[in-house]
């Protein structure tokens, strides 16, 4: 059974981000539950998943491994942005993830010197990126009135609240459009943000959660893309604004430095402080938030490339 794969978790929320990706790789696996090995099973852990508090995810984790061995993927790892006791509780969680698991995998090498840094023994981690799967090129017909979009859930610390107020500072030029929903147990930050937006005199749409074909659709009529994260150690957004042809104007974190330099050059890099200029210029500018052919097949790896670097990981793992 040396080449059989181990059995794929997927959680239990489809319309979560990790779940989604779980089920995604699984799809490109071809994996099924009759062909996987009895004894092995690989999960994608984020705590949020797992348990009611970092120590409960854990402690789930560690009982899934007591029945046969595991490996995992790890997201949302712990980050000083987390505060003292999140981080705190949440590295401590995650150490014994990585203590119980048989090999680890994460999604940036950002996050591997965040997983170094904040727990023990992530020396065995894989570093296997999100994938990027570009949708056929088209004809998009823009808006009558622009906008400035920001893909995924609505959360603290994704920057909506600094896209509206550069927004603000454009006198009218665009209204900002949220493409998700709030992450549960964040509708009160959306309330805060539209109350925001209207203090500001900024147009704030939020479309709720979209089917796959209708945030493609979306992200490619909103007029400036744009992911402006304060802290961010992966992301699914970045993935889907440059699967639809999209440049999204970024603001510089590491994590996103890196990626960058994968997708060659396929964002537009700014500062938290100019994020209103850039905002300006792709409005003045529309061509340059779209990917040309040349930067689309600079684009990846896309879900098959990564089935099978994770089918080369399982072959190295000391099951």
């Amino acid at each position: 059974m040396s080449g059989t794969l181990p059995r794929l978790h997927i959680g239990a929320d489809p319309r979560h981000g990790v779940t989604r990706y779980a089920q995604q790789l699984a799809d490109a696996l071809g994996a099924s539950a009759a062909a996987a090995h009895p004894h092995r099973r690989h999960l994608h852990f984020t705590d949020r998943l797992f348990g009611d508090d970092p120590g409960a995810a854990a402690a789930a984790v560690e009982r899934i491994a007591a029945e046969g061995a595991v490996t995992v993927t790890l997201h949302d790892v712990p980050q000083p942005s987390d505060g003292d006791d999140g981080l705190r509780l949440r590295s401590e969680a995650y150490r014994r993830v990585v203590g119980a698991a048989a090999g680890v995998v994460v999604n940036s090498e950002h996050e591997l010197r965040l997983l170094r840094r904040h727990t023990s023994g992530a020396a065995r981690a894989a570093v296997i990126p999100l994938p990027v799967d570009p949708h056929p090129p088209v004809t998009v017909v823009p808006g009558v009135h622009p906008t400035v979009g920001v893909l995924g859930f609505v959360y603290p610390g994704k920057g909506h609240d600094r896209v509206i107020r550069a927004v603000a500072g454009l006198a009218g030029a665009a209204d900002v459009e949220v493409l998700g929903r709030a992450s549960a147990g964040h509708e009160r930050d959306l309330e805060g943000l539209a109350a925001l937006a209207g203090e500001l005199g900024v147009g704030f749409v939020v479309t709720g959660y979209l089917s796959d074909a209708e945030l493609l659709a979306r992200s490619r009529r909103t007029a400036v893309p744009v992911i402006a994260h304060e802290h961010v150690s992966a992301s699914g957004s970045l993935a889907s604004w440059l699967s639809a042809g999209r440049r999204p104007v970024v603001v510089a974190s590491p994590y996103m430095e890196e990626m960058a330099e994968l997708h060659g050059g396929s964002l537009t890099l700014t500062s938290a402080e100019g994020l209103g200029s850039a905002i300006a210029h792709a409005l003045a500018d529309p061509e340059s938030t779209w990917l040309d052919a040349g930067a689309r097949a600079q684009l990846g790896p896309d879900t098959a490339e990564v089935a099978a670097l994770y089918r080369a990981f399982w072959r190295e793992v000391a099951w």
